[in-house]
């Protein structure tokens, strides 16, 4: 028989304790435990399940599982054996068989394994045999104990002996004392010899009381601290030369000594709102119209819930050009009635003219400040209004790592998209090795995830891909995908077409700006 592992681990698959008696990864042996309790058939008194490298022989333990991973040509009647001896050991040394009392005793328990098990054969012990040794009586030890009890016990005779001479001497001196009258010898007068000084009150005259003190010299000063303290410097932390020795596109640190510098590893998005997008150039009538967008998208494809909202505002700087309407243009993406608008109430209502005016002709609109003129708002599950669709494949393997796909894709040909961040969070403790990807990506320590930049992704440029593995098989530790950009243009289609005069019905100069940004954007 050979016994590859021996391990306590939890109803769901988590090793608490394990010991690999044979040459096996920490990642390997975790991929084998997590995918355990999958194995195990539902109503079944087997006490055994194969796959098709191993056998699990296993022995629920509370609210725990104690199993031996052997090989699949072991013999299954030693390896329950064996199985029942690691059970009787770990219930004489633990009070209780939870997690807390068995990572209390983990050092104690794997030493005990290792006398059960040495190099996947089982040794011939008992319980009491593994017991005895652990305790580690030793003849010689016992000697040495009574032999320095007994040097203990000869020096406090010896304090006794010495407090008991010293206590003679005294009591003679205190007789000789008193047969010569206890009068006055310079010892002092009293039965013990000694007798009490007075105390005495000297006070420095002042000398030169209008004179102040000078300060001490510098070398009576007390010393400077001579700590480390805090030192500012390009010196780089363990994590970041941990990081670094990983590699990766765009890795690096953040340098405390050069603070204005923004840290890498943070989302590459500015700030301000606009990020990278192209300033637009405000002329005497600006149209500015702003969304955000809400999107909670499904792992195994479909859309949760959506939620765009956006606002148009109107800026007039000149005051010759306050009477105006705006006409805008037919959208590209049509949301129907599910798209619901609400007018400012000084403005005359929005129909399927699709203008934006006065209610009152006669007035101007307000000048030197921007107005809100209309705004609406869309709530639904549709996902053919999705803008950018993101999917996430991750795909277990069988030596314990997940290789794991994604792709993006632009849905919404009306928007530009800028300044796109897309994070991927990672399983605990494992880095990826990314084996191809569009645009750039930085691993993010505070996270602990692996944050995918795309600049821009346009309608001439929609699409991208990244590949990476990474240690672990729980295809739940990599989402929530979350997903961030600034968008060039409007995911409802509201934009101006042009702007004529009330009075003469002469078209104006007039400037747009469409900023599109994310509220939520993941995928759960």
């Amino acid at each position: 028989m050979v016994v590859l592992a021996a391990s306590i681990c939890t109803k769901g698959g988590k090793a608490v304790i394990s010991r690999q008696f044979r040459d096996m990864t920490r990642t390997r042996i975790e991929s084998l435990l997590a995918s355990f309790p999958k194995l195990i058939p539902t109503n079944s008194q087997h006490t055994s399940v194969e796959t098709a490298d191993v056998r699990y022989v296993y022995q629920p333990l509370e609210d725990l599982y104690i199993l031996l991973i052997t090989n699949k040509a072991s013999n299954i009647l030693q390896d329950i054996e064996t199985l029942h001896l690691f059970a009787r050991v770990v219930s004489d040394m633990c009070r209780s068989a939870d997690e807390r009392e068995i990572l209390k005793s983990s050092f104690e328990l794997l030493g005990a394994f290792d006398e059960i098990v040495s190099l996947g054969y089982r040794e011939q012990v008992n319980l009491m045999q593994v017991r005895s040794v652990l305790e580690m009586e030793s003849h010689e030890e016992k000697i040495q104990d009574i032999i320095a009890r007994n040097k203990e016990a000869e020096a406090k005779e010896e304090l006794k002996r010495r407090a008991k001479q010293l206590e003679m001497q005294r009591r003679e001196q205190q007789k000789r004392a008193a047969g010569q009258g206890g009068g006055s010898s310079y010892l002092g007068s009293g039965v013990t010899g000694y007798s009490s000084i007075p105390q005495q009150r000297f006070e420095a005259p002042d000398i030169n009381p209008a004179r102040t003190s000078s300060p001490a010299p510098s070398s009576l000063r007390t010393p400077a601290f001579k700590g480390s303290g805090m030192k500012l410097g390009s010196k780089k932390t363990k994590q970041a030369e941990l990081l670094d020795a990983l590699g990766g596109e765009g890795l690096a640190y953040e340098d405390v000594s050069t603070p204005s510098i923004p840290a890498v590893n943070e989302p590459s998005v500015p700030k301000n709102t606009r990020g990278t997008l192209p300033p637009v150039k405000a002329e005497s009538i600006h149209v500015i119209v702003k969304e955000q967008i809400s999107v909670t998208l499904m792992r195994e494809g479909g859309l949760k819930s959506m939620e765009l909202k956006g606002d148009m505002n109107l800026h007039i700087t000149d005051p010759s050009q306050a009477q105006i309407k705006l006409a805008l243009n037919t959208p590209t993406t049509d949301f129907g009635t599910d798209l619901q608008f609400k007018q400012h109430p000084k403005v005359a209502k929005f129909d399927d003219e699709r203008v934006i005016a006065l209610a009152d002709s006669t007035r101007g609109f307000l000048v030197g400040q921007p107005i809100a003129v209309l705004r609406w708002r869309y709530a639904g599950k549709d996902e053919s209004y999705v803008p950018l669709s993101i999917n996430c494949w991750p795909s277990p393997s069988n030596d314990g790592t997940c290789e794991v796909n994604m792709e993006y894709e632009l849905e919404n040909e009306g928007v530009t998209l800028h300044d796109v961040v897309i994070s991927i969070p990672l399983p605990p403790g494992s880095y990826p090795t990314v084996s191809s990807h569009s645009g750039e990506w930085a691993l993010n320590p505070s996270s602990h995830s692996l944050d995918w930049s795309i600049p821009t992704i346009s309608p001439e440029d929609q699409s991208g891909s990244l590949e990476f593995t990474v240690g672990g098989d729980d295809i739940s530790a990599f989402f929530p995908v979350k997903v961030s950009f600034v968008g060039q243009g409007s995911i409802a289609g509201i934009t101006a077409a042009n702007v004529t005069r009330v009075d003469n019905g002469e078209e104006a100069v007039f400037s747009a700006d469409s900023i599109v940004t994310t509220d939520t954007y993941v995928v759960v």
